[in-house]
Order: structure tokens, then sequence, then C-alpha cells
């Protein structure tokens, strides 16, 4: 029987020199090869994240406080998909409305991809929507709402993109087809192609793509939610932000119901901790009750006291009841604007929100208690990032 050889030592490669565990050609190398990237992709194709200027997330506002602080960040995330789902008559809609009329407000373009056909102008204007100059599309197939809504994307003019809703964007065989014919998987190829293609082009242009969906429900579940959402799973994934929005009571004047009290859930969140939860009201014919979750949050947080069934803000009483407190801020807009800017810089998300270190956006559980360094309004622009730190 023949000795086993033993395993040759391998030779280091000539010309490379090891110095503390990287090598000089290698640098040399990755250095021809991001020079390369750059002048065939074009500058800033690849970068190191530390070249970056700015790797915060801005964000535009919801429209209601007590959710912009639940999303971590002042509102949904820009150049990301969000998706907005819920039992009918939760609130879909009207949420996705009010960050129109939020985007809007600070001079942004939007636009309304409306497959349901349903969208209510008058309601619309009444939640404070500039309804002259919003575009809306009320497309025959979905692909050709999603069509629309890549051509608008891509123009990279656009700040908020709503298509409502995704259960209504009816392939085009389906349409053209007998009824009850079956087409297995048909909407849940179209979508994921979908999402393949904008996820891209939302990231340069940094749109806000807010897609809207229905519940079903699932046959046969035993153990667990039987409840889903349409459209396959392609959206579930590529969503930075799900929403679950659901009725949990009603507001009533005397015996005559005027609303509903509204719970979000944030079920999915990439850009800060998740499952957190905000309440809110939703009012008939006027929309989210931004002076009632100021009051709301504004409890919590300690800068408005309650006393009995007082409000009292330093000194100044709002009014006896939660209602007509509510009256109180609407009537004194400035007090309303003082005590929500009060309660942002008090949640980390105002005019003393902070800057974020490079090393804390490697942890995502960072984002849950970020240090307050230096001033900046979150929602009125990006967040610096502190390279020199």
């Amino acid at each position: 029987m023949r000795p086993t050889k033993a395993a040759k030592t391998p030779k280091p490669t000539p010309g490379i020199r090891e110095t503390g565990g990287n090598t000089v050609e290698r640098d040399k190398a990755l250095e021809m090869a991001l020079g390369q990237i750059e002048k065939q992709f074009g500058t800033g194709s690849i970068m190191r994240l530390g070249e970056q200027g700015n790797v915060g997330i801005e964000a535009i506002s919801t429209g209601a406080l007590a959710l912009d602080l639940a999303l971590g960040i002042g509102g949904l995330p820009r150049g990301r998909v969000i998706e907005i789902f819920g039992p009918e008559s939760s609130g879909k809609s009207t949420l996705a409305l009010h960050v129109v009329a939020e985007a809007q407000r600070n001079g942004g373009v939007c636009a309304y991809i409306d497959a349901e056909h349903a969208l209510d102008p008058v309601y619309a204007k009444a939640i404070g929507v500039n309804v002259d100059d919003l575009l809306i599309s009320q497309p025959d197939t979905g692909e050709q709402g999603l069509e629309i809504a890549d051509m608008l994307i891509r123009s990279g003019a656009l700040d908020v993109l709503v298509v409502d809703s995704v259960a209504a964007l009816v392939p085009r065989a389906e349409i053209e087809g007998e009824m009850g014919d079956t087409h297995v998987g048909l909407q849940a190829r179209l979508m994921s192609q979908a999402m393949r293609k904008l996820t891209g082009n939302l990231h340069k242009s940094r749109t806000i793509c807010v897609f809207i969906n229905q519940l079903r429900e699932k046959i046969g579940v035993m153990f667990g939610s039987p409840e889903t959402t349409p459209g396959g799973r392609a959206l579930k994934f590529y969503s930075s932000v799900r929403l679950d929005i659901r009725r949990i009571e009603a507001i009533k004047d005397g015996t005559e119901i005027v609303g509903n009290r509204t719970r979000v859930k944030v079920v999915k969140n990439k850009v800060a901790p998740p499952f957190r939860q905000a309440e809110f009201d939703i009012m008939y014919g006027k929309g989210i009750s931004s002076e009632g979750s100021i009051l709301d949050v504004g409890v919590d947080l300690l800068i408005i006291k309650k006393s009995g069934a007082w409000f009292t803000y330093e000194g100044e009483q709002l009014g006896q009841g939660r209602e007509n407190s509510k009256k109180f801020l609407s009537e004194n807009i400035d007090l309303m604007f003082e005590i929500s800017e009060k309660i942002r810089v008090a949640s980390g998300l105002g005019q003393d929100a902070g800057v974020l270190e490079i090393d804390e956006l490697d942890d995502l559980d960072s984002l849950n208690g970020l240090e307050i360094i230096d001033g900046l309004e979150v929602l009125k622009g990006p967040i610096e990032v502190d390279i020199d730190g």
C-alpha cells in the first residue's frame, strides 16, 4: 500500500503582497472594475455607502399624526411601494387621498389610477385634495393601468401615485374572455411583472406608489387568519410598508353616527420597527380628524393635560370633552400647529429630529430610539448623514 502524499500548501500568487488581510493588487483590480462600471453605466451607478451624501429617508405625512409616529419616520417613505389593505369602507381610499393632499400642500404633483371607477371628487375636495391639479386615469384593463403608472413614474415628475385598487386591475384576457372562464394566476403574474418594472424607477424618481388592496378569505384554513389579499405575493414582497386599516367603533353625535374610530397596524415596515399601531377618527364627509389625532397623541405624551373632562395646554383650557376640544383646535389653527410641532420634536420627528449616524443604519432596531444630534425637520427634506461623525 502506497503512503498517502501530504497535501501541498498553495503558493501565493506572484506579484500580490498581503497587507493586513487585504492586498494591494486586489485594491487596484477593484478600482479598475469600479472605473469600468462607471464608464459603462454612468457616474453613481456604483459607490461606497459612506460616499453617499444622503442615505436618509424622506417622508410625506399621512395626515394623521398618530400614524406618522407609528411609521417611525414621520410619514410614508419616498421612492417606495406602499400597500394599504383592509375590509370594505374601512378608510383605505380616505387615507390615500390624505397622502395626496399632504403632497399637494407641499407643491407636489400627484396621480390617481382609479381602476374601481369610484373616486368621488366632491369628497376628495372636502379632504383637501386639489382636484383641479390631480391627474386621474380610469383604465379599461389592468395592463393599461399599470403601463400608465410606469410611464408616469419614469417621467420623474410625480410625487405620489395611487392605484385604487389591485383587485380591480383586471387582466385583458379576463375582460375579453367569456363570463365563467377560469384564468389561473393571471393577475398574480401581471402584478409580479409590474413590481419588477416599477421598483427601480420608483427609487430613481422618489415617487411614493400607494397600492390599495381588498381582502379575501382562504377556504379551509383551520389555524391562523384566513384573510389574504388578491394579486399574488409579489406586492407583499416589494412593499416597504404595509398598512392594515380597520374600523373599531362608531363615533356618535347623540344618536347619529358621524364617523368611525379607525385603527391602523403597520404589519410590515422596512424603514423603521414594524408592528406599531395608531388610532384616529375618520369623520364622514371630512376625512381624517387631524385635530383629534393631535389631541390623542398630545395627551399620551403629556404635552396636553387632561383633568376629568377638561383638556389643557400650557394653562390654556382647550375645552370640556373631547369633541369640544377638537372644535377649539380646528378654530385655532396656529395653536394646533404649535402643539403638532411640539409633539413631533418630542417624538424625534420635528425640528430637533436628529441626524442618522452612518453606523446606526446597519441595524434597523436602532431607528427605534434615534439620538437627537442636530436640528432638521424630516418632512421638509431628507435626513442629513454625519459621515465624519
